[in-house]
């Protein structure tokens, strides 16, 4: 599972979510201004301040979970990641 936290306003996150879209990946959306438990545990559990933040996987301790923020299409859709498109 793919889910992007980010902002009404965020031109990188319009951006990610556009490359997913795209390439007919399919992801859930979290609001963080909207939902502050989810902007609570990118910033203190994830150590993220920049959005969109991008979490694959539900598991923090899982082999299969990665997360990173901002627009990096060259992480998030590398054809060599296990949970990217290609």
């Amino acid at each position: 599972m793919i889910t992007v936290y980010g902002k009404t306003t965020c031109p990188q996150c319009d951006m990610t979510k556009r490359v997913l879209d795209r390439e007919g990946v399919s992801y859930r959306e979290v609001n963080i201004e909207e939902n502050a438990d989810a902007l609570e545990w990118i910033i203190d559990d994830l150590g993220f301040a920049q959005a969109p933040v991008v979490v694959v996987g539900d598991d923090t301790d899982s082999d299969d979970f990665d997360a990173w923020s901002g627009f990096r299409p060259d992480r998030a859709f590398a054809p060599d990641r296990g949970h990217g498109v290609g």
